[in-house]
């Protein structure tokens, strides 16, 4: 039986055009419930995690686990372990690793090896400065997304991100354009824009209409969720955008109702974005 690709996944998550939100999985120890801290380090970390995969998995498209929150604990065995929870029991809904690899040659073989059989995720986020080879092993794996990082929600992108080249074009946009293009032969490419930039989110969706947008900045930092559903929005079926929060969704509580306050936030997230489409219709 042939595996489900990365995209097919997505679509299937996408029936319900209002499930656009991707829930990011980053534990920071310290702001685990009460409960949960008194567990030992790894089995605290992998209960707050399952609990919330549980919590939210009728409203998400997908869930990103975010590998240096786990890497820098010692915990990439838990890491593993909710990848395989979320295979074993939410097997339509993928995993998009959040390493933002970028290496060139037998390193960027390696890292896409781990992201892809090590912990079997779904897709990962690239950084594509070292240009188009450094990208070309991730997308030697037929099926997987490759989510390449264009214009990011942080104050400082604009450092490099909004650089003016030669004839106008800023960097940001000669990456949505390479994307859209050459570097995706086999249709497995993503971008991911902030939502912090809505005006960027229109920009780069008329550059590359047919690309799933990976949109970090919903939620904690504070980006305009129906500015952004507005200017990302592709097609009823395939509305190609793939909104990610994390901190508003983990830490919604830190009292005993933490799972029910996640999946309230959730749930808040579907009903907000089903408001903005309604509007659109």
């Amino acid at each position: 039986m042939a595996q489900t690709t990365f995209l097919e996944s997505l679509r299937e998550r996408w029936r319900d055009p209002a499930r656009l939100l991707c829930v990011g999985l980053d534990p920071e120890p310290e702001r685990l419930p009460r409960s949960v801290r008194r567990l030992p380090l790894a089995e605290g970390v992998w209960v707050f995690c399952r609990e919330v995969i549980e919590a939210c998995a009728p409203c998400v498209c997908a869930f990103k686990p975010q590998i240096a929150h786990f890497a820098a604990l010692g915990l990439e065995g838990v890491l593993e372990r909710l990848i395989a929870h979320v295979k074993l029991h939410h097997p339509d809904v993928p995993v998009i690793l959040d390493a933002k690899r970028g290496d060139i040659g037998s390193t960027a073989r390696h890292y896409a090896r781990e992201a892809f059989e090590r912990y079997g995720a779904d897709a990962v986020t690239v950084n594509p400065y070292l240009g188009g080879d450094s990208l070309e092993p991730f997308f030697a794996w037929p099926g997987k997304g490759v989510f390449v990082l264009c214009r990011t929600s942080n104050p400082g992108s604009a450092e490099l991100q909004a650089l003016e080249l030669a004839g106008g074009e800023r960097l940001f946009e000669r990456v949505a354009r390479l994307a859209a293009g050459p570097w995706n032969a086999n249709g497995q490419a993503g971008l991911v824009v902030g939502a912090t930039w809505p005006q960027e989110v229109a920009r780069v969706r008329r550059l590359a209409p047919g690309v799933p947008l990976l949109v970090p900045g919903i939620g904690a930092q504070g980006g305009d969720l129906a500015a952004t559903v507005r200017a990302g929005w592709c097609r009823p079926e395939f509305p190609g955008l793939i909104l990610n929060s994390s901190r508003a969704i983990l830490y919604a509580s830190e009292g005993e109702d933490w799972q029910d306050a996640a999946a309230a936030a959730a749930q808040s997230v579907h009903a907000a974005v089903r408001a903005v489409l309604a509007d659109r219709a």
